[in-house]
C-alpha cells in the first residue's frame, strides 16, 4: 500500500512538474493527470474520493467527480474569487488603483540622500497595496509605472528597483487573495479571521527581515557588479482621477474589518459581512462615484461591463485552475498518497513539524519551476486537512507556511508572470531579477520555517 501510495503518485507529480515547466497549459496538465490517477486507482480497486453520487459506471464516475467539483467551486468560494477579480478590473478601469499607488508612493521622494532606504520602504507599502489589489503582475506593472522612475531618479539601479518591486508580491495574503480564500476554505475559517489571526502574525516579521536582506543584497551586488545608475530624469507618474478614489480599492477591506467579529459597532445587534457582499457594496459605491464625477449615465452604466468581464477572466484563469488542481489532489488521495506520506513520515520520525516543513519546501520549489504560486498551492493545499487530522496537528499551522511559500517561490522564478512583465518593462533580464531575489527569499523561507514551527 505504501509503495503504491508513494511511487505511482510521485511519477505523476514529476510528469506534471515537467509539463508545467515546459509551459504546457496548467489546467490541462493538472486535470488530465488527476483523472489518470483516479483511473489507475479504479483499475487497482480503490474508490474515487469525495464522490457524492455514483453514475453506476466507474469510468463515468471520473467525469461525475469533475462535475461535482465545478458545481462546488463556482457556487462557493469561486463566486467570491470571481467577484474580487471583477472588482479589481473595475478599479483599474476607473483609475482608482493608479491613484492609490500614486498617493502611497509620495513619501519616498523625501529619501533622496538614502536611495537604498527608499527602495526597501517600497516593500511594506507595496505589500499593503497587494492586499488591496491582489494581482501580482498587475500591481508590479503599476509600481513600475509609478515608483520605478522615482527610485531610478533617486539613484537606485534598475535591477535593484525592480527587485524591491517584485518583493511587494512575495506574500500572497489578505481577504481578497485567491490563495487566502482557498486556504481559509480548507481549514474552515473566514478570510478575515485567517488573515488577522494567522497571516499577519507571520508576515510582519518576515517583511522586516526582507527589508534588511534586500538592503544588504542590493547594495552588495550593485557595488560588486558595478551596476550603472541611470542619470536621466524619468517621466513622472500622474493621475487625473480625484484623490478620494484611493479609498475605493481598500473599501472592501475596511468593510470586512469593521463589520467582523473583531470589531462590533453594536454588540447587541452584530453586523457581519462576508467577502462577496463587501465586494458588491464597494462596487456600487464606486459606481456612484463614477456617476457623480462623469455625469454621463450611459457611459457609466457601460463601465460595469468591465466588472463582468473581470469575473469571466478570473473564472477562466483562477477558478478553472482550482478545479483542475482539486481533481489532481483527488487523484493523489485516491492512490493513497496521504496514507503513504504519513506512514513514511512516521517511519522517519518526522511527525507533523517534519512533514509541514517538507510540504512547504516542495511547494516553494514547485512555484519556482512552474512560475505560478496558485498552481503549486492549489495542487498540494487540499491534502493538508487530511494530513493534519491523521497526525493530530493544527491545519492552520500547517497550511500557513505552505501558502506563503507558494508566492515566495513565484518571485524566484524567471518564468513567472510578474518577474517577466516587470523585468521586460524595466529593461532587465528576468534571470538577473530572479537571481537578486534568490538570497533574500531563500533566507526568508528558512527563517519562516524556524520561526513558525519552533518559536
Amino acid at each position: 500500500m505504501t509503495v503504491i501510495g508513494i511511487v505511482i503518485p510521485l511519477q505523476f507529480i514529476a510528469l506534471a512538474a515537467y509539463l508545467l515547466f515546459k509551459r504546457y497549459h496548467p489546467q490541462a496538465v493538472l486535470l488530465l493527470c488527476g483523472l489518470a490517477m483516479m483511473g489507475v486507482a479504479i483499475a487497482i480497486g480503490f474508490e474515487i474520493p469525495d464522490l457524492r453520487e455514483s453514475t453506476g459506471l466507474s469510468f463515468f464516475d471520473l467525469f461525475r467527480r469533475l462535475e461535482e467539483s465545478m458545481v462546488g467551486r463556482v457556487s462557493g468560494a469561486g463566486l467570491m474569487i470571481m467577484s474580487i477579480g471583477g472588482f479589481v478590473a473595475y478599479m483599474k478601469k476607473i483609475g482608482a488603483s493608479e491613484v492609490l499607488v500614486y498617493i502611497s508612493m509620495q513619501p519616498l521622494s523625501f529619501f533622496k540622500k538614502y536611495p537604498y532606504v527608499a527602495a526597501i520602504l517600497v516593500i511594506p507599502i507595496g505589500q499593503l497595496l497587494f492586499i488591496c489589489t491582489p494581482s501580482a503582475t498587475g500591481l508590479g506593472l503599476l509600481l513600475v509605472a509609478s515608483i520605478y522612475p522615482v527610485l531610478v531618479g533617486l539613484g537606485v539601479s534598475r535591477v535593484s528597483a525592480v527587485s524591491v518591486i517584485s518583493a511587494c508580491t512575495v506574500f500572497d495574503m489578505g481577504p481578497a487573495s485567491a490563495n487566502t480564500a482557498r486556504a481559509a476554505e480548507l481549514i474552515g475559517k473566514s478570510n478575515v479571521a485567517y488573515f488577522i489571526e494567522n497571516q499577519l502574525t507571520l508576515a510582519i516579521p518576515l517583511t522586516l527581515l526582507l527589508m534588511a536582506l534586500y538592503y544588504l543584497v542590493n547594495r552588495h551586488f550593485d557595488k560588486k557588479e558595478g551596476v550603472a545608475r541611470d542619470s536621466f530624469k524619468a517621466e513622472e507618474f500622474k493621475t487625473s482621477v480625484p484623490l478620494v478614489y484611493a479609498l475605493l480599492p481598500v473599501l472592501p477591506l475596511i468593510l470586512l474589518i469593521v463589520f467582523s467579529r473583531f470589531v462590533q459597532l453594536s454588540p447587541d445587534n452584530p453586523v457581519i459581512l462576508e467577502t462577496t457582499t463587501a465586494t458588491f457594496i464597494a462596487l456600487f459605491v464606486a459606481f456612484a462615484f463614477e456617476l457623480a464625477r462623469k455625469r454621463r449615465v450611459k457611459e457609466v452604466f457601460a463601465s460595469l461591463k468591465t466588472f463582468w468581464e473581470g469575473m469571466g477572466k478570473v473564472f477562466a484563469s483562477v477558478i478553472t485552475l482550482i478545479i483542475a488542481a482539486e481533481i489532481f489532489s483527488s487523484g493523489l488521495i485516491s492512490l493513497g498518497f496521504i496514507d503513504g506520506l504519513v506512514d513514511i513520515s512516521r517511519d522517519m520520525g518526522l511527525g507533523a513539524v517534519g512533514i509541514g516543513i517538507l510540504m512547504t519546501v516542495i511547494i516553494f520549489l514547485a512555484s519556482l519551476l512552474m512560475g505560478s504560486g496558485n498552481a503549486s498551492f492549489f495542487s498540494f493545499g487540499p491534502l493538508v486537512p487530511d494530513i493534519a487530522a491523521r497526525l493530530g496537528a493544527s491545519a492552520p499551522g500547517m497550511i500557513l507556511p505552505m501558502q506563503l511559500s507558494s508566492s515566495m517561490g513565484r518571485a524566484v522564478s524567471p518564468i513567472s508572470g510578474v518577474v517577466v512583465a516587470i523585468s521586460e518593462i524595466a529593461g532587465v533580464s528576468p534571470f538577473e531579477l530572479a537571481k537578486r531575489n534568490l538570497i533574500p527569499l531563500c533566507a526568508a523561507l528558512v527563517f519562516m520555517l524556524a520561526y513558525h514551527f519552533f518559536f
